[in-house]
């Protein structure tokens, strides 16, 4: 082969190369998303089932339960609510009435013939100042009332 020749083909894998690990950051970005949903849209059925995501709302009041490191509350966004299971150490500022933002994966739980989606937190973030609520749950709250 001669030098042109070479040259060609080494700008020709190069080109592969960038194109591949292109490709390859895409599609690992892509998979690596966390979607927000409102309490309103998982009892919809429009929250993925299979995948982690982030929902937020307020947290209703008389709803959080403790045992140990492990605490159930209710999420709402006004219109629904659905069940959020945490296990581990809450944020200083979680408390009733505030908004707060949980990421994991919803899984359907059956007792005595009565099935419910609850969401299985692996992270909970709360509002850190009494005027800051996350971007997402002020949006969401602001669209369940403009349908109200």
């Amino acid at each position: 082969m001669t030098k042109r020749q070479n040259r060609m083909v080494l700008v020709g894998l190069l080109v592969t190369g960038v194109f591949l690990a292109g490709y390859l950051g895409i599609k690992a970005f892509s998979e690596n998303l966390l979607y927000f949903y409102t309490p309103s849209d998982i009892v919809n059925g429009k929250a993925p089932t299979e995948k982690s995501f982030r929902v937020g709302g307020l947290v209703e009041n008389d709803s959080v339960k403790r045992d140990g490191m492990l605490v159930n509350f209710s999420v709402s966004d006004n219109l629904e609510s659905i069940e959020v299971t945490y296990e581990g150490i809450l944020p200083d500022l979680f408390r009733e009435g505030q908004g707060v933002v949980a990421s994991g994966s919803i899984v359907n739980k059956c007792v005595r013939s009565t099935c419910k989606n609850t969401f299985i937190a692996t992270e909970v973030l709360a509002k850190h100042d009494e005027n800051y609520m996350p971007p997402e749950v002020a949006a969401a709250l602001e669209s369940q009332e403009a349908k109200e």
